[in-house]
C-alpha cells in the first residue's frame, strides 16, 4: 500500500451515565490499561488444529533453537518468527534470544461497533514486550487518556509519507488504513483509528531517544498492521518508513519569549529551567506537535499539544464540548473549548478538519497559568498549520 492509499484508508458501570466526563475520568496519571479484549474459543481440527488453538488460547511458547514442534511458529497472530522476535529484544536478526509468547487473539464484537481489538505478549529474560490492537476510544484522547499520554508524548517521532503513526526507542504506533480496513463500519466516519501499538516498558526521559532501537520498533509495527491488513484480505502493504523519518527529538533551550518553542508564548513564573527542566518537543511535521516540560515518572509538570490529524483530533471533539463548566470564547464557526484548573482545550475547525490544542499540568496549582497561556498558544499554532487566524477568549475564574 502506497503512503497515499494510507490517507484513504465503557468502562462505565450503570450510574456513570449522568456524571459528567470530566468528573467520572480517572486522572491523567492513572495509567491503568485498557485492552478491550474479548478471548474467543478457537474451534479447531486435527492435531495442528489443536496445537494452535491452545496457543491462541494463551499458552506460553519457548522460541529456542531446536525447540521440537514449535520451532517454526509465529508470534503475535503470526506477525512474528522466531528471529523477528528475538531482534526486538537483542536488536539484531538471527538472536538466540529465548522469547515466550501469549496473546488474545484480534476479534470483534457482533455488530462491529467496537472494532478489533486484541493483545500480544511477548517476554525474554525478565524483559517484556506488550502489543495491542484496538480501536482508540473517541470518549477521551485514545482509552480513558492514557493511551494519548504514552503514545503522543514528546519522545516519538512522526513515521512519515502520510502514514498515521509514530515511534521512539521505547513506543510505537500505527493505525489501520481507513480502507483497509481501520474503522469497523463505513458508516462510522466519527470513529477513532484502529490502531496497533508496541511498547517495551519504561522510558528515561533524562536519555536521549535512541534511533536504532526507534527503527525496529517502527518496522515491527508495519510487520504488524500490514499482516493484519492480509489476514482482512487487503492486497497492499506499507513500505519500511525508517528511511524518511525525521531525526528524534532532542532537548531544547527555551527562550523566555518562546516556551516550547512557540514565539510569543513566554514562560510563567515557576517554569524555569532546573535539573528536570528540560523540554522536549516533537520534531518533524505529522500528527501531532507535542512539548513535555519537566518530566518525572513519566509525566510532564505541562504538556502543550497540538493534535493536527482529523482522525486524532476526534478523540478530543466530546470533550471540547462538555469537558468543564468554563467554555471558552471563540467565533460561531470557530470551534468549542474549555478551561479548568488543570486543562485547557480548544478544538478549532480548520479547513483540513478539527484540530486540537491542549495544555494539560500535573495538578490544579497552575490555573491562572493555563488560562494566560491558552488564548496565546491556540492563535501562533494556528498560524503556524495554516488555521489562522484563531483568536479566543478565557473567561476569568469564578
Amino acid at each position: 500500500m502506497s503512503d497515499s492509499e494510507n490517507d484513504n484508508s465503557d468502562e462505565r458501570t450503570a450510574g456513570d451515565k449522568h456524571v459528567p466526563l470530566h468528573e467520572r475520568r480517572r486522572p491523567w496519571w492513572h495509567w491503568q490499561r485498557l485492552t478491550g479484549s474479548r478471548p474467543r474459543l478457537a474451534v479447531t481440527m486435527g492435531v495442528i488444529g489443536v496445537v494452535a488453538g491452545a496457543l491462541l488460547g494463551g499458552a506460553g511458547v519457548a522460541w529456542q533453537a531446536e525447540a521440537g514442534p514449535f520451532a517454526d511458529d509465529r508470534a503475535c497472530w503470526g506477525a512474528f518468527g522466531r528471529d523477528d522476535a528475538a531482534a526486538l529484544f537483542e536488536g539484531k536478526t538471527g538472536g538466540k534470544a529465548d522469547v515466550k509468547s501469549s496473546e488474545v487473539p484480534i476479534t470483534s464484537d457482533r455488530t462491529g461497533a467496537e472494532g478489533s481489538s486484541g493483545q500480544c505478549l511477548l517476554t525474554s529474560d525478565g524483559s517484556r514486550i506488550t502489543v495491542q490492537a484496538h480501536q482508540l476510544d473517541t470518549r477521551f484522547g485514545g482509552a480513558g487518556d492514557q493511551w494519548a499520554d504514552e503514545f503522543l508524548s514528546a519522545r516519538l517521532t512522526p513515521l512519515g509519507g502520510g502514514l498515521l503513526g509514530m515511534a521512539s526507542d521505547t513506543r510505537a504506533w500505527l493505525a489501520v488504513p481507513d480502507g483497509c480496513i481501520g474503522r469497523p463500519r463505513d458508516a462510522d466516519v466519527n470513529g477513532g483509528p484502529t490502531v496497533i501499538d508496541v511498547a517495551t516498558g519504561w522510558t528515561i526521559y533524562d536519555d536521549e531517544v535512541g534511533t536504532e532501537a526507534r527503527d525496529r520498533l517502527a518496522r515491527a509495527v508495519v510487520r504488524l498492521v500490514n499482516h493484519y491488513m492480509t489476514e482482512k484480505g487487503c492486497t497492499g502493504t506499507i513500505a519500511d518508513p525508517t528511511g524518511r523519518m525525521p531525526e528524534p527529538p532532542r532537548f531544547l533551550d527555551e527562550r523566555k519569549d518562546a516556551m516550547c518553542g512557540v514565539k510569543g508564548l513566554p514562560v510563567p513564573r515557576g517554569y524555569g529551567r532546573d535539573s528536570l527542566g528540560r523540554t522536549l518537543v516533537t520534531r518533524g511535521a505529522g500528527p501531532v506537535r507535542t512539548c513535555d516540560r519537566r518530566v518525572l515518572f513519566h509525566h510532564p509538570e505541562l504538556r502543550l499539544m497540538t493534535v493536527e490529524d482529523p482522525r486524532l483530533a476526534m478523540l478530543y471533539e466530546r470533550l471540547s464540548r462538555d469537558g468543564a463548566k468554563d467554555p471558552v470564547k471563540a467565533g460561531d464557526q470557530d470551534g468549542y473549548g474549555f478551561v479548568r484548573d488543570d486543562m485547557g482545550m480548544f478544538q478549532a475547525e480548520c479547513q483540513t478538519g478539527p484540530v486540537t490544542f491542549l495544555i494539560r499540568a500535573d495538578s490544579g496549582r497552575r490555573s491562572a497559568d493555563i488560562r494566560t497561556l491558552l488564548p496565546r498558544f491556540v492563535a501562533a499554532e494556528a498560524d503556524r498549520i495554516g488555521c489562522g487566524p484563531l483568536h479566543i477568549t478565557v473567561p476569568a475564574k469564578g
